[in-house]
């Protein structure tokens, strides 16, 4: 069936709130609106509203190849003086998509463990699930900016944007620039250099509880507790 306003608001992509080191075979709809959410304050325009996301996919850039899954989680808002952590960690959005294109790469399915075959045959179509997520991100900004974290930033925002742009009606809820780069801040805060801001040289203040398992879900909520952990730390 068309996809209306009316269908977005009523339902989104759902994964069970405990992370899972698997990808499940079918995220299934869920109402977009959480339990207790409505009773949040909205906030000012000018407050960041950040969101850790992950991208999977089946090459090295969009459009050629295909992104396959991808998650949002809520990590925290910022009025300029104070960060806040995000009070549900639970709070996500997850979507596994349908292929585009018919290329991919092997190497890059051995990592992510997701089979095109069957998203050929179940996953959302992208124009359903990228205007549902542009939804979500809107309301859970309760009137703040929206803001894309990812660690590095340049690659899942370059699959999301590319997505937003050519298969949500909105548009990119993130424009084309409100983004933030964990990577980068690690650089400026630790005064270290960008080639040993990696994953791989987290100081032990800010390595996170969760592991990275390349499902999409499990590692945007673990990126979005190395963005608190790294938000709150004053340096080495």
């Amino acid at each position: 069936p068309p996809v209306t306003r009316e269908s977005i608001w009523e339902y989104a992509p759902h994964v069970t709130a405990a992370a899972s080191s698997t990808t499940p075979s079918n995220p299934g709809f869920a109402p977009l609106i959480a339990q207790g959410e409505m009773t949040r304050q909205p906030l000012a325009k000018d407050v960041d509203v950040y969101f850790s996301a992950d991208v999977e996919t089946d090459g090295p850039i969009p459009g050629p190849y295909s992104m396959l899954s991808f998650a949002l989680v809520e990590a925290g808002t910022f009025d300029g003086k104070k960060y806040d952590r995000s009070p549900e960690i639970g709070d996500h959005f997850y979507a596994e998509l349908k292929p585009i294109s018919d290329a991919f790469q092997p190497e890059a399915l051995v990592v992510n463990k997701l089979d095109r075959e069957r998203l050929f045959r179940e996953g959302r179509e992208p124009v359903e699930v990228m205007t549902a997520a542009a939804e979500w991100i809107q309301q859970r900004s309760r009137g703040g900016s929206p803001v894309l974290v990812a660690y590095p930033l340049v690659f899942d925002w370059t699959w999301l944007y590319w997505y937003f742009i050519r298969f949500c009606r909105s548009g990119s809820p993130f424009n084309h620039s409100r983004c933030y780069d964990i990577k980068t801040a690690l650089s400026v805060k630790g005064q270290r250099q960008v080639v040993t801001s990696g994953r791989d040289y987290l100081p032990t203040a800010l390595i996170p509880n969760i592991s990275h398992t390349h499902n999409a879900l499990d590692d945007a909520r673990e990126q979005a507790d190395i963005f608190a952990n790294l938000f709150e730390w004053h340096g080495e």
